[in-house]
């Protein structure tokens, strides 16, 4: 199996590489359009400031891309942010796959929200084997509402989408590969796509 991890300067790659690595699987760092689109699974990371990100996206091409992918995609916490039509971080224009805004955390909450909290009403292959409730690991001041493509939630102030799904895109908020052994359950759910 062909896993690429999307390498285009706002990740933690290392982080989920070595995830993967744990799980038997030699994933590939890249930027190319050509590996991207032949990978049997496509991980889309992210760690930084939504339009930085997809400034860097539009810089190499990516953001044509990713919206044309046809295999299984995991867009992991600003990943899955950037998959969403925009983002309050930096007035961001996102790739439009899941429909909904991603908006800041009022200020009646610390953010970021930075630690283990639980996820719920989970509804998808993703979180197969994974118990209601259970702990990931997040870190993130923006958020996506609840909508049609909610495939899990958290509570933080709110009830948000802490995973999204549509057709063969799929977005978590938590760090799988920060999330001990029910994050590497949910990164094998995807190998398992």
């Amino acid at each position: 199996m062909k896993v690429v991890i999307i390498n285009y300067g706002a990740g933690n790659i290392q982080s989920i590489k070595f995830a993967l690595k744990r799980l038997g699987v030699e994933a590939i760092l890249s930027d190319d359009e050509t590996e991207i689109m032949n990978a049997d699974k496509v991980i889309f990371p992210g760690v930084g400031e939504a339009s930085s990100a997809m400034q860097k996206l539009k810089g190499s091409g990516l953001d044509k891309v990713i919206p044309t992918l046809k295999q299984p995609v995991l867009g992991i916490c600003l990943g899955m942010q950037l998959l969403c039509n925009s983002s309050e971080e930096g007035k961001t224009e996102g790739l439009g796959i899941f429909d909904v805004d991603v908006l800041k955390f009022s200020t009646s909450v610390k953010v970021p929200q930075i630690g283990w909290n639980q996820i719920q009403n989970l509804k998808s292959e993703l979180f197969k084997d994974i118990s209601e409730n259970e702990f990931m690991y997040l870190v993130h001041s923006f958020y996506a509402p609840l909508c049609e493509e909610t495939i899990g939630t958290t509570e933080y102030g709110i009830q948000y989408s802490s995973a999204l799904q549509k057709d063969n895109f799929y977005g978590v908020q938590f760090h799988p590969e920060k999330s001990s052994k029910a994050g590497e359950q949910v990164l094998q759910n995807f190998l398992n796509l």
